[in-house]
């Protein structure tokens, strides 16, 4: 399905936010979503709900890390 993710077009074959948050950071290996936070549509998604969160063709999506530092 067609997505917008962080602001880039994506063809996905992810049914539900847990699944696209595992395609779009797997080439970053870790260990797990800590740290991380997912907007659906401009409402933030809590971590606990992503694999009951269904995705659906032209739907928005911003994945954000949270990281310390300057």
């Amino acid at each position: 399905m067609k997505l917008i993710v962080n602001g880039e077009d994506r063809d996905s074959a992810a049914k539900d936010l847990a699944a696209l948050w595992q395609e779009e950071t797997a080439e970053l290996e870790l260990s797990g979503p800590q740290g991380f936070a997912i907007a659906l549509n401009g409402e933030v998604v809590r971590r606990t709900e992503w694999s009951q969160t269904p995705l659906s063709s032209g739907d928005q999506v911003e994945i954000i890390r949270a990281f310390s530092g300057g």
